[in-house]
């Protein structure tokens, strides 16, 4: 019984449950910005590179292609061919740094936020007030 008891308070710290919404949350705005790589960043991107790069199908063939499997990136991986797909690593990455700017964006909003609605600190006792003034008269 220790042990359930011992889980179970460790299991409704607030931390715990902190930690389980961010991830849920964190899984979701994932999906956000896998999107936003994905339909808005990464068109762009290919246009500017001068048309239609998609560069999740860029890739090297590391092994031999069966006879009539087209050199796509989907039929070459369903038949197995070993591929070094350095175009999935670039738009990864790319969902990476987005992902990270946008977090780091949204931690700046907050802490300004718990800035300006921290109270303001309670006034220093009149007993400390006194004994600095001892102090500095003290020192002149």
């Amino acid at each position: 019984m220790g042990v359930l008891k011992e889980f179970r308070d460790f299991a409704v710290k607030g931390n715990v449950i902190d930690l389980a919404v961010g991830v849920i949350i964190g899984g979701a705005f994932g999906k956000i910005v896998d999107s936003l790589v994905n339909d808005i960043v990464m068109p762009l991107i290919s246009t500017l590179f001068g048309g239609h790069i998609d560069f999740s199908n860029l890739f090297i063939v590391l092994g031999q292609v069966p006879e009539g499997v087209p050199r796509t990136f989907d039929a070459l991986k369903k038949a197995g061919v070993p591929l070094f797909a350095y175009g999935n690593f670039i738009t990864i990455s790319i969902n990476f740094i987005l992902l990270a700017f946008v977090i780091f964006q949204m931690v700046k909003v907050v802490n300004k936020v718990r800035v300006m609605d921290a109270p303001p600190p309670p006034p220093t006792p009149e007993d400390i007030v006194l004994l600095r003034e001892i102090r500095d008269s003290l020192k002149k």
